[in-house]
């Protein structure tokens, strides 16, 4: 599952609570909705910070997109002509440079990477060193809010004096506009 991107002193702090009653309850929805974020973002903004992310590609194409971001660091890049079986390392500002616009490794010595399927593999740590930025660390705070608040389940509000029960089912696609916009801002966009 990954790092959580808030602990639950942070939570405790943004949302006002001194005592422990709710701690177990938000201690279980913390790595939650911290996977929701990463699968609703298409990254994980801290898994990869201490630890290599390897991906490989196909090639064929002028630069190679890497799904994590910002880039902290390329290990290597390297590539391959039998289909993966070995790999033989690049030499970065001869063969590759770290497009930082794009989060991409764009070839520097021909017009595209040559096609060879699993011909390439990026080895690279990336993420948020210094913590989350502020806007989506405060849209994760307020989406375990609405766990906490709302269950994420069925809820029976009875009016006083009747005998009727109401059921409201609360869904993640209708998540608060405002938690949604920032996450969109965050949202990975490749294929």
């Amino acid at each position: 599952m990954g790092a959580n991107l808030v602990t639950l002193a942070e939570y405790k702090a943004y949302a006002s609570i001194t005592s422990t009653t709710q701690d177990t309850a938000i201690s279980a929805i913390i790595p939650k909705v911290s996977q929701l974020v990463k699968s609703i973002c298409r990254r994980t903004f801290v898994d990869y910070i201490n630890e290599n992310k390897e991906e490989v590609f196909s090639g064929g194409w002028p630069k190679l997109f890497l799904k994590e971001y910002p880039i902290i660091a390329i290990g290597s890049v390297e590539v391959s002509t039998n289909y993966g079986n070995t790999y033989e390392e690049l030499e970065e500002f001869t063969d590759y440079v770290l497009d930082m616009e794009d989060y991409s490794v764009a070839c520097i010595n021909a017009l595209e990477f040559p096609k060879y399927i699993n011909g390439y593999k990026v080895t690279y740590t990336a993420g948020y060193e210094d913590g989350l930025p502020e806007d989506l660390k405060l849209a994760v705070l307020d989406l375990v809010t609405y766990y906490v608040k709302n269950d994420a389940s069925i809820h029976s509000p009875k009016a006083p004096g009747t005998n009727s029960v109401q059921i409201e089912y609360v869904t993640t696609s209708n998540l608060p506009a405002h938690i949604r916009r920032v996450l969109y801002l965050y949202t990975g966009s490749y294929d």
